[in-house]
């Protein structure tokens, strides 16, 4: 790691921002301590050093398995047995809160709020959110409906801390309903009981995420400076149904969807509706058309408008600004668009963590004044 170039003053500060990192036996990382001012920062060095392992470590500050979905064990570095973060969190520049996780082969990741451990790393939804672009990020328009749904949950979790829970309902209700399913209990009534609880979790998720999207619309349709506006909605069997049978309806439906279909089901393997078939959907508004269709530069464009206004979202109903982590963000933005996302992202309040292996690409993001470089410190003593 060459060096962490702070992109804001000291006197104006993000109302939550790290201003300590500690990382053991995570990736690359053998053991590594950043002491930070509460301001956003651009990291950057050559290809292999670590900026985005660094920004996966960050990630973790959410619940489930950060930006690349990796295995707990892949995040380990070569030869350890587990790995460990520590963050220490400022919270309207003055309290601190201190927040850590860890893995350790053969077991489950852990987290500890100012040393009293969580039930669950879905408590992490609560402290904060934490929000990413990765570079494997720009093909998300032409990818899988999957990776879109992520993303969207994402958004969503942002703006309603319980989403993630409500997610993991449904998905520990259709993995029993599956399981079932495989024994050959057709007509079993705990199956019946199975799928009248998945109903319950399907109709929370999809009306969580319409109320979010809702919102998010008229956010992301007025756009954000240079960056384009969209219009977006999720598209999905239970988004439709609830749209047009309404939420006390739609569980009995679709129990009765399920039980039609428990044959096929069966036969597949598989969950043949619910919402963990939905997909996002994006159009460019001006140009009328979907995102998967415009060239590359404008859909990294919308990419960062979504983001833009999820924050924007966020601030309002949480009261403290999102982490926002951009990895290599500057790619495909041409000098216009980068001096407007350099422009947006100052006004957001955030603390963001941008990466680079080129310094020069954040020359616009130095616009207020100045900062002394400060080096990346390499620790020897334990992680917290």
């Amino acid at each position: 790691m060459q060096k962490v170039l702070p992109t804001r003053p000291g006197a104006d500060r993000a109302a939550a921002a790290l201003v300590r990192v500690e990382l053991r036996d995570f990736r690359n990382h053998a053991r590594l301590a950043l002491d930070l001012q509460p301001c956003s920062l651009a990291i950057t060095g050559p290809n292999g050093v670590g900026k985005t392992n660094l920004l996966e470590a960050v990630s973790m500050l959410a619940p489930g398995r950060g930006l690349r979905r990796a295995r707990l064990a892949d995040m380990a570095r070569d030869g350890a047995a587990g790995w460990t973060l520590g963050f220490t969190l400022q919270v309207d520049g003055a309290r601190t809160l201190r927040i850590g996780t860890g893995w350790a082969r053969g077991g489950k990741r852990r987290v500890r709020v100012d040393g009293e451990e969580a039930a669950s790393t879905l408590h992490l939804g609560n402290v904060l959110a934490v929000h990413w672009l990765t570079a494997a990020m720009d093909g998300l328009f032409s990818a899988g409906a999957g990776v879109r749904r992520r993303f969207l949950d994402r958004l969503v979790a942002g703006m309603n801390p319980g989403h993630a829970a409500l997610v993991a309902n449904w998905e520990r209700a259709s993995r029993q309903r599956r399981e079932l399913l495989k024994l050959g209990r057709l007509e079993d009534a705990w199956l019946e009981s199975v799928e009248r609880a998945m109903a319950e979790a399907a109709v929370a998720v999809a009306r969580a995420r319409l109320a979010a999207v809702s919102v998010l619309g008229e956010a992301v349709a007025e756009g954000a400076g240079s960056f384009p506006a969209a219009d977006i909605e999720v598209r999905g069997a239970v988004e439709r149904l609830l749209e047009s049978a309404g939420a006390g309806a739609a569980p009995e439906r679709l129990q009765t969807m399920w039980r039609a279909a428990r044959p096929a089901d069966q036969a597949s393997g598989r969950t043949s509706a619910g919402p963990h078939r939905s997909d996002l959907v994006v159009r460019h508004r001006n140009r009328g058309m979907e995102a998967a269709r415009c060239s590359t530069g404008e859909q990294k464009a919308l990419l960062i408008s979504l983001v833009l206004a999820a924050v924007r979202v966020e601030t309002g109903r949480r009261g403290t600004p999102p982490l926002v982590l951009l990895d290599e963000v500057c790619a495909h933005l041409d000098p216009q668009r980068r001096a407007a996302l350099a422009a947006e992202l100052d006004g957001l309040g955030a603390q963001i963590w941008l990466t680079g292996a080129d310094a020069s690409s954040f020359r616009d993001f130095r616009h207020v004044q100045p900062v002394p470089l400060k080096a990346v410190r390499a620790v020897q003593g334990a992680v917290h």
